[in-house]
């Protein structure tokens, strides 16, 4: 699982320094054909992390439910996100990535409960949940870039 571990780091590394290095207004403008923005991408990463392993595993959530009820499946863009906000959400990239990590070597995931994502992809044990949340995560990378190109196509 090590390299996997590597690549959900490097996925929010990724994330971390387009939310480190993007405008406020640019993280939260909604571009022409999309219906989020780049912040609501990268705090859903978050919020799908925590119930794809939390939740599934019968385990409380390692962060506020603020953020699954504001940013899970479903939910509409917050446009009014404050600065605050977005600090505590650089934290929670790197902190919830350490810790699943240290959760996962201390056999914290024992139990998972079998779940169909609605990419079809079936989870039957944390370490599918692990791989399928990189894809995820990385899908969602993706839509960043390509907001972020929109962003900027939309300003010159």
């Amino acid at each position: 699982m090590n390299y996997h571990f590597q690549a959900h780091r490097q996925v929010r590394k990724n994330l971390l320094d387009i939310l480190q290095n993007t405008s406020h207004e640019d993280l939260l403008l909604i571009p022409d054909g999309f219906n989020n923005n780049i912040y609501w991408n990268i705090a859903h990463t978050v919020a799908t992390q925590q119930l794809l392993h939390y939740y599934l595993s019968g385990n409380p959530f390692r962060i506020d439910k603020y953020w699954i009820e504001t940013y899970k499946k479903g939910t509409l863009p917050n446009l009014n996100v404050q600065k605050s906000e977005v600090e505590d959400l650089e934290f929670l990239l790197t902190e919830t990535s350490k810790i699943l990590m240290k959760d996962y070597d201390s056999d914290f995931f024992s139990d998972y409960t079998p779940y169909t994502t609605s990419f079809g992809m079936d989870l039957k044990s944390i370490q599918d949940a692990i791989i399928f949340n990189n894809m995820h995560e990385s899908l969602h990378y993706g839509y960043v870039m390509a907001q972020k190109r929109a962003i900027l196509g939309e300003k010159y």
